[in-house]
Parts: C-alpha cells; structure tokens; sequence
C-alpha cells in the first residue's frame, strides 16, 4: 500500500536473501563500488578535502576508519564524512539517471567506513549495498522531479535513506528499528543546489553517509522516530515535493532492482553536459578540429542543461563543471573533460575562455537528456554537425568494464602506484569472496606515489 511506504521498505531492508538479488545487479555493484573508490581516491588531496580535514581533524575520534587515498584514519562518523565528499569532489561518480541520484557515495562511505569498524565479508556489503541504494532511488523515484525543481539536491536528500537502510541491515536491525533509522534520516534529509558549484555539493554526499550511518547506529539502541516519516502529512514526501507518487516506492520492490539501471561517467562534470561534450570530442577527432579555426559552436541541448549548467564565466573548477560553455571548449582544445580539465588553472586559461566565448547555447524541449546536437562553425566558412542520440555512459551506450577500469586507473595515476591500483581492481572483481570487506578501505593507503598530494589537487 501507498500509505505504508515506510514500513514496506524497513520489511525489504529486514527480510531480502542475498539469494533473491540477480547476477546482473550483483555484478553492478562491484562495477560501481570500483567506480566510487575511484573518484574517492582521485579526489583525496583535493584543495575541498584538504580544508575538511583541517577544519575537523582536531575534533576526531579515535582512528577507526581510512580515508580513502590517504594515511590518516578518523572515528568511522567522519571517515564516512569525507569519503562521501570526496567520492563527489570531481563530480566523476554513478549516476541513476532516472533521478540524477548519486547513489553510491552516500551508501558505499557510510558501510565501509562501519566494515573497518565491525568486520564484516564482501558478500554481505554488497548485499546491504544493494538494499541501500533501490532504498534511496525508490524514494527518489517517488518525488523526482519535483522535489529536485524546486531546489532540493537529491543525492543529499534520498541518499541519508539509502545509508540508513544499508547500515541498519548490516547491523542486523529488526523491522521496527528499521522504521525508525528511516524516520531519523528523514528528519536529517537536506542539500541545496543553491550549493551547486561550491564545496558544499560534495558535502551533501558526505552528510547523507555520515547521517544514514548515525540514524541506523541510534535505531539499533532503540532511538525512536515517527511511524510514517516518508509518506506521513508532515513527512519527508508531503514536506519536500510539490507533486509526488509513492506507489514507485513499493511497486515490484523486490522483483527489479534500480542499480540495473545505474550509470557511468566518462567526464568529470554534471551529467546533462555530457551528450553536448561526447558530440564535440567526436568532431574533434574526426575532423582534426583546432580552437583557433573555430569560428562559433552552436548547441542544442535539453532544458535542463542550461537551468544545471549554464555558467557562461565560471570562477574556478567547481563553478566550471557546471558551465556547458566551458566543457565544450576543455572538449575541443584537450580532447578530454577529466578532472584536470576542471581545475582552477584551466578555467582561468585564456584559450579556454577565449573559445568558451565563442560557444552558443539553446533549449530544444524535443530533445531528452542524454541528446544533444553540435554545430561546429569554421572561419572559412565550413561546418560540421554531430547529433549525439545517447551520450556515452548512458544506459544506451554504457561504460564496458574495461572502460571503468581505465578510468580508475586514471583517477588513481596521481596517488596510488601500479601495483597498488591494480590489486584494488582485482580485490573488486573478487569482493563477494571476501572475508573482510573493510581490507578494501585499507589497500587504497599502501604504496603511495611520493608527490601524491601535490599531483592530486584539482
């Protein structure tokens, strides 16, 4: 029933055997736990971690969790903290398109940092894993778009649920306690995309796994909250979405399973960009394109890129994720979007702002959110176009797992050696064999690269 949200999911979380998840989804959630250590790991010297760090460490507990990518080790509430903001610093992580959630950086940092903490196998991650992120896509199902409209950041907001309900299934929750870590991460549910482009975006990530975490340690200690805190009139669906459906959080729960629906970034910036990104680098390529022969690029793009990502000017790196212009101008002058492509020194770069003026942008309501088109403008009169149907990483053309593999590879290059990259892909390949999840978290700290901090900032 529609009315008993909250108690439909707590039952799931409580009563779901590993035995009934598919293959499919199972091997999804290794693709994505590879892909969130990543981006965690390629962030971890990030100028935002840094000043985290600073800002927190001389009130840490004691040392029970790894920060991913580096030495220091924090009480597992904080460790779940800055893994969640550094997962989402570079803006690299999954995506659940149907709600632009980022599903694994809330769940995935607030189980690790608990594994390090109580031991627990790879195949019981992986099983709180999945239950955690279709908690947290479900409700996101629920009130998307209108809770995401109106101003909500969403991976902040259903992503606490999501770490909530992982947690409280590792912890062995009963039904009831289930209801109330719910409640408690209701009640906590926030993130503002007033924040978009700022430190505080990633932030959000690591608020939602540091409070899923708290509200299922509080439910386990009998810690209670309302009865309804999802569905009730004064609930997190009826509060924070103008329009919502709360059938898409029971229907089939349990038979189909959200994280077959996840995707993969192949850029470094906000989803909606990359259809109009994938078209330039393709024109680049074929047509050996060079800035200084580029007369306009002209885009066509779905709504929602300009409303998410229509900084003309953008101010430093974070502020350039969310600027079509300048990831159309990074795409043609570097032949990439990665996280360098991002940093303050290529957003301040005169031949980047010089063609960056030179990108147009338009709405074209018909197109949906992985399309774009790109008309392509030369001083000599020449034009080339690309229509872009679905951008690369989308479910339609999806990241193959060498793909992922290379990005971690690249995303680790600045930090980790060879062989210490390489032993963390094979120990995801092999998680579910694993008898101690939290090893994980403690093979992304050996054998550092001695410039690590330096090459790693953005």
């Amino acid at each position: 029933m529609t009315t008993e949200s909250t108690l439909a999911l707590a039952r799931f979380v409580a009563y779901t055997k590993p035995h009934e998840m598919t293959e499919r989804v199972r091997r999804e959630a290794k693709r994505a736990i590879l892909n969130w250590l990543g981006c965690a790991i390629g962030a971890s010297h990030h100028d935002t971690v840094e000043r985290a760090i600073a800002a927190l460490a001389p009130f840490a507990g004691p040392p029970q969790a790894t920060v991913l990518g580096r030495h220091e080790r924090f009480d597992i509430f904080h460790a779940a903290l800055l893994n969640g903001m550094t997962s989402h610093t570079f803006d690299f992580d999954d995506t659940h398109l149907r709600t632009i959630i980022h599903p694994t950086g809330p769940v995935a940092s607030a189980l690790l940092a608990l594994a390090e903490h109580t031991p627990v196998s790879g195949d019981a991650f992986i099983h709180a894993f999945v239950l955690g992120t279709e908690v947290e896509c479900r409700i996101g199902n629920a009130v998307y778009p209108s809770h995401y409209d109106v101003g909500w950041h969403i991976t902040g907001t259903a992503g606490v649920f999501g770490a909530a309900a992982a947690v409280g299934r590792l912890l062995g929750l009963t039904e009831q306690q289930l209801v109330w870590a719910l409640g408690i991460a209701a009640t906590q549910a926030s993130g503002l995309r007033e924040m978009f482009g700022s430190m505080c975006k990633p932030l959000h990530v690591g608020l939602a796994a540091r409070n899923g975490l708290q509200a299922a340690l509080l439910a386990k200690q009998d810690f209670t909250s309302a009865a309804q805190p999802i569905e009730g009139r004064r609930g997190f669906a009826n509060v924070l979405a103008t329009e919502r459906d709360l059938s898409k959080i029971t229907d089939r729960l349990g038979e189909t399973w959200e994280l077959e629906a996840n995707s993969y970034k192949p850029f470094a910036c906000g989803v909606v960009v990359h259809p109009a990104i994938d078209g330039c680098l393709q024109l680049r390529t074929e047509e050996g394109l060079a800035a200084a022969s580029i007369e306009v690029i002209e885009l066509r793009v779905h709504p929602l890129v300009l409303e998410l990502t229509g900084k003309k000017a953008p101010r430093t790196g974070l502020e350039g994720k969310f600027s079509v212009y300048h990831s159309a101008a990074v795409a043609i002058i570097d032949g990439a979007a990665g996280p360098a492509q991002y940093s303050d020194a290529h957003v301040a770069d005169p031949a980047v702002i010089a063609l960056r003026d030179r990108v147009r942008a338009t709405v074209d309501p018909a197109l949906s959110e992985d399309a774009a088109h790109i008309r392509i403008r030369l001083s000599d009169g020449r034009i080339h176009e690309r229509f872009v149907a679905h951008a690369l990483g989308s479910i339609e053309n999806p990241m193959s797992d060498g793909d992922l593999e290379a990005k971690f590879r690249g995303l680790c290059a600045p930090i980790l050696s060879e062989d210490a990259t390489q032993a963390i892909i094979a120990a995801c390949r092999r998680f579910d064999t694993s008898t101690d999840a939290g090893a994980l978290a403690r093979l992304t700290v050996s054998q550092h690269r001695t410039a690590d901090a330096t090459a790693a900032r953005a």
